[in-house]
């Protein structure tokens, strides 16, 4: 790890090759599964940015692309009530649509997120994360493409934040605890909630 991370990364959970790897897995199953069907991607902003970009480079079969902006908190890192931030502007009805996120952690905003698109009246419904943090659920939610499935710890990296920062990162790292301790934040970052 570069020595810069070294103070606030306590550990490399998945490595830049780990997570290359398994990306390129994903994308496969996810061509094959798709294959000859109108598909429409929705990966919900923002840290996906990075997932998105190295799934789709993956991807060999045609597809459409929309985003959905999701909020799910408030001031700081407290949960609030699901907001929309961004909305679709391609058709969902008929088409298989395919909802892409970062992380599954609680599974409140996911589970919002797909009986508002399921009220769309999509032909499928089914979602790509690329971590399963399964030991926070709260509402009864399952990916149906998974990436890895993690352990109850503060991830940062690849798209995953803590207060805007260590999006950047190639790798998946857990964050130090001394950089959120006394905060109430014993869940992922402020955006990452789903």
């Amino acid at each position: 790890m570069p020595r810069l991370w070294q103070a606030d990364i306590q550990t490399v959970l998945l490595t830049e090759r780990r997570i290359r790897r398994r990306v390129r897995e994903l994308a496969g199953e996810l061509t094959r599964d798709y294959a000859g069907k109108d598909l429409l991607v929705v990966p919900l902003l923002t840290g996906t940015l990075m997932f998105l970009a190295d799934l789709l480079r993956h991807l060999t079969l045609p597809l459409r692309l929309d985003f959905l902006g999701v909020s799910s908190y408030g001031a700081g890192t407290v949960s609030g009530h699901l907001v929309l931030t961004k909305e679709l502007r391609l058709e969902a009805q008929g088409r298989h649509v395919l909802l892409v996120d970062d992380i599954l952690d609680t599974g409140r905003t996911l589970a919002e997120v797909q009986a508002r698109m399921a009220a769309l009246g999509p032909q499928s419904l089914r979602t790509c994360v690329l971590l399963d943090k399964p030991a926070r659920r709260r509402e009864p939610v399952q990916a149906d493409y998974v990436g890895f499935v993690i352990p109850d710890l503060f991830v940062v990296g690849y798209g995953l934040d803590y207060a805007e920062r260590y999006r950047n990162l190639p790798f998946i790292g857990v964050l130090h605890p001394r950089l959120y301790q006394g905060q109430e934040v014993a869940r992922q970052p402020a955006a990452e909630e789903t």
